[in-house]
């Protein structure tokens, strides 16, 4: 589906902070000391190289102290805004702000099937059809994997996935490799889409999510991608992402200064491999193993200090939302779905994902996501501004209907009446009707439609010559 001009449609929520400045000055400063004081390992000689040149002190081979004054300098060069192209090269995804744009997680290990509501491993097919909904979804902004296909080699399976992807949607893409050499492929691909390297830098579609272990530990494949990307002038969201109790301190506010510490070391070495290179950094506080079953958490209510910290710094961010713990779709799932939507909302979450997430991250549905996708139309709709000009206030309209009249059959009313929000899944007939109409459950409801946009959307098709090229992209891989 072509993103055309969807200005109109883009979120921009009042501000509900979190934390106030002096907070976020306080969390910044422990940040900085982490980075100082306590340091952080690094397994790329490279970045260790870049580090050290511009004054880092480097002890124990990769233990690496990174003083504050690189973090502000970086902090100066680094663009406050990420413009994200769809594959038609029309600038989509203003990401800045509080602007909200929401979408999809990546690489579930299992799906709950739509069609008879079992939960089985994904493959390429379960795919190409998650990308195809995405695409044909008004509310959903971009795309990600959603699904690791059990029918292909595990090894290559982002290669599947980036082909999907790229194939089924014009909506931009958050891809996720497994190794470097994966996202080396991912840009190829991405490039072969756009006409070459310049016009994927000039108009980026796809950015890279790079999840890096903690803010302690920064592995080589998360670096090498980093500066990849940072050395093409081509977006990362470099996410470090600890489990609070294990990785970081349980403490919310622990936890998230030293993932914060994280991010800004990645933002330095962005940096300083090319200034001015694009980087997201996290909009979401670390989720903490609940103790009682050793699970990691995806909904809580400790939220909103990460982004709090984004909007602190005046950086893009990337958030969470749209996700259960529930195993099933249920009444859980939707409730656990709306909180998590509302509370990023509410906090000016910039690029929103996990949409369609149950199981804690472990299974993805489609029910699910579609059922997001109606949540984020009503939030859309209740945190806009009101219209309060002459035509919204009717005051000629009610002096001329007046006590004794009504308003049914009146010009303004026909005029107006499709500008309010009708729900496409969300039931508001009669008892009555609704039984005459078979009494469907929203599950059930919810089954039909993904059936019919499956029957009947589209996606726009890439060229053969495009898509031959992507598959030898894939082949090479699978041989090499």
């Amino acid at each position: 589906m072509a993103n055309k001009d969807k200005k109109d449609n883009i979120l921009d929520p009042p501000s509900f902070p979190r934390l106030s400045e002096k907070q976020c000055r306080k969390l910044h400063w422990t940040s900085l000391e982490i980075l100082e004081r306590v340091g952080a390992r690094l397994q790329l000689e490279e970045a260790i190289h870049l580090l050290k040149k511009a004054g880092a002190n480097v002890t124990d081979g990769n233990l690496v102290r990174v003083p504050s004054n690189l973090v502000e300098k970086a902090l100066t060069t680094v663009p406050k805004r990420l413009v994200l192209y769809d594959r038609l090269g029309n600038p989509v995804m203003p990401v800045e702000g509080r602007r909200c744009f929401y979408g999809p997680g990546s690489d579930c290990l299992n799906i709950i099937d739509h069609r008879n509501e079992t939960r089985r491993k994904p493959v390429v097919k379960d795919l190409i059809e998650g990308v195809t909904l995405c695409d044909s979804l008004s509310n959903i902004d971009y795309v990600m994997s959603m699904l690791l296909p059990s029918d292909v080699d595990e090894a290559i399976a982002d290669r599947y996935q980036m082909e999907a992807m790229l194939n089924h949607t014009t909506k931009p893409i958050i891809f996720v490799t497994y190794e470097f050499g994966g996202c080396l492929d991912a840009i190829k691909m991405a490039e072969a889409v756009m006409g070459g390297a310049e016009a994927l830098r000039k108009n980026p579609m796809v950015a890279c999510y790079i999840n890096v272990p903690s803010g302690f530990l920064h592995n080589e494949d998360s670096l090498q991608k980093l500066l990849y990307l940072a050395s093409k002038n081509l977006p990362s969201l470099y996410i470090p992402s600890s489990t609070a109790g294990i990785t970081s301190p349980i403490t919310s506010a622990g936890a998230v200064a030293l993932d914060n510490a994280g991010a800004l070391l990645g933002l330095v070495l962005s940096q300083l491999k090319r200034e001015g290179a694009p980087v997201v950094i996290p909009g979401m506080s670390p989720g903490h193993l609940d103790m009682r079953t050793f699970v990691l958490t995806y909904i809580e209510p400790e939220r909103g200090i990460a982004q709090a910290m984004a909007h602190f710094y005046g950086l893009p961010m990337f958030s969470l939302g749209g996700a259960s713990e529930s195993k099933t779709l249920d009444l859980q799932a939707v409730a656990e779905a709306t909180l998590g939507l509302t509370a990023e909302t509410l906090a000016g979450g910039n690029i929103i994902h996990n949409l369609g997430y149950l199981e804690s991250g472990l299974t993805f549905s489609f029910a699910q996501l579609v059922i997001c996708d109606e949540i984020v139309s009503w939030l859309k709709v209740f945190f806009k501004e009101f219209e309060m000009d002459d035509e919204a206030l009717a005051l000629d309209v009610i002096a001329k209907v007046g006590p004794d009249g009504q308003f049914l059959n009146t010009k303004h009313t026909l005029k107006h009446h499709r500008k309010r929000w009708y729900p496409n899944l969300f039931e508001r007939a009669t008892y009555e009707s609704w039984l005459e109409e078979g009494g469907k459950t929203l599950t059930e409801r919810t089954s039909e439609r993904i059936e019919l946009i499956l029957t009947e959307h589209k996606p726009e098709p890439l060229p053969l010559k495009v898509k031959e090229n992507l598959r030898k992209i894939v082949q090479k891989a699978k041989i090499g």
